[in-house]
């Protein structure tokens, strides 16, 4: 986007990934999380996300089928494409709140 619009382009635009989550679904990540809201904060007052916070259900109700069965609940944050979420260190890695985003 910089090469072909110039210059940062974050005054409009961001992108972030869900590490951990396959191309449909699945996967062992966090895929759920409120993007319609950051996206109203950002168009309706203006604040644009620094992060977004994904959470995961270790029990998504797949029948028996879900690689999560045995797994527990989990957040992190979702960083703006470069930065990564990385883990401060200390608590709980099933926490967001023991992650901050940070270039890579």
């Amino acid at each position: 986007m910089a090469k072909t619009l110039g210059g940062k382009q974050d005054d409009w635009m961001r992108m972030f990934f869900l590490p951990g989550v396959g191309h449909c679904g699945g996967g062992i990540g966090p895929d759920q999380a409120d993007f319609l809201g950051a996206l109203e904060r950002w168009r309706e007052t203006g604040t644009a996300p620094a992060q977004i916070v994904a959470s995961r259900n270790p029990n998504p109700g797949r029948g028996g089928l879900s690689p999560l069965e045995n797994t527990s609940k989990m957040s992190r944050p979702l960083c703006p494409y470069p930065q990564v979420a990385k883990y401060k260190g200390t608590g709980s890695t099933d926490d967001a709140a023991n992650f901050v985003c940070a270039a890579p």
